[in-house]
């Protein structure tokens, strides 16, 4: 996908919400071990060219990092340096960070890093409550501009609102759980969360429903993952929140223009997509299988 960047892939399990890792299943189907911590051939993916000499990472595009591993993982330490000088070397980019590890991200923040970071975007996983009141502290600690929180396996019911003074986080994502043995989310704790940041107008995206679904006692298995986002989007439980914006600058500090910025380009297989609203974009790289939503039932 063009708005993934792996610098390093494999983890150790670290929580719950581990339990049942994606990057350990299709790593198993793989016939690999994602235990197995290596650095990617795509490690410069920031500041690599195309053919007509451009970035490959278009100014304004947002990048989730590290979604085969924890950006801030023990063995990721002699690689992390570089990776950082890699972000910074693309202040035009939004880099987004997501972590297990929250404990660690202070001590592992580079000096030389413009203030606040204004590029970043450093999220929190937050799979249960437990998970909140040990992750959150530490993220709102951080002297960063931007902040986010991802519910994503939700395996129960979460309060946030210690933590949702208006202003403080920039977004809430939230989803169930999906791959080997996938453990239900109930839509009764997604309702919880969305209230929750729209009382505070921060952003709330549910994304996907997981294979295991509950609402209003009924349990419901659905495998199909554009299903489960389709659904997600019909829910209608998604809200926009303040607008979220990012100081992005060119690599003398000059502020960019709107119209020199990335514009997302969606097709006609992204209609009805729970993920649209945090999503970079379609590539049209003619790889995505055609989705016909469910026709209503009478």
């Amino acid at each position: 996908m063009h708005d993934i960047w792996n610098p390093w892939h494999g983890c150790r399990k670290a929580s719950p919400g581990c339990r049942h890792c994606y990057m350990y299943y299709l790593d198993k189907k793989r016939g690999q071990d994602g235990s197995v911590i290596y650095k990617t051939q795509n490690f410069d993916y920031p500041v690599q060219r195309g053919r007509d000499g451009s970035y490959k990472i278009k100014p304004g595009e947002k990048i989730r990092v590290c979604m085969t591993s924890d950006f801030f993982l023990e063995d990721a330490d002699p690689w992390r340096p570089e990776a950082f000088h890699l972000m910074a070397a693309r202040p035009d980019v939004i880099f987004y960070l997501l972590t297990k590890r929250a404990h660690r991200i202070k001590d592992c923040l580079p000096k030389d890093y413009a203030a606040g970071f204004p590029n970043l975007s450093f999220n929190v996983s937050v799979e249960n409550q437990w998970a909140a009141n040990e992750r959150l502290p530490y993220l709102l600690d951080l002297p960063v501009s931007h902040k986010g929180v991802m519910c994503a396996p939700l395996l129960g019911p979460v309060n946030l609102r210690p933590w949702l003074a208006p202003g403080v986080l920039d977004e809430v994502i939230c989803g169930g759980e999906n791959y080997d043995g996938s453990r239900p989310c109930d839509f009764a704790w997604v309702q919880e969360l969305a209230a929750q940041c729209a009382a505070c107008n921060i952003k709330f995206t549910f994304i996907e429903l997981g294979s295991i679904f509950i609402k209003d006692g009924k349990i419901y298995r659905i495998q199909d993952k554009r299903l489960q986002s389709y659904y997600a989007f019909k829910s209608g439980i998604s809200h926009p929140g303040a607008p979220i914006e990012f100081a992005l600058t060119d690599p003398l500090g000059l502020p960019i223009s709107q119209d020199e910025l990335y514009q997302r380009r969606f097709g006609p297989n992204c209609e009805g997509c729970g993920s649209e609203p945090i999503c970079n974009g379609c590539a049209f790289c003619g790889g995505c299988a055609a989705f016909t939503p469910p026709a209503p039932r009478p």
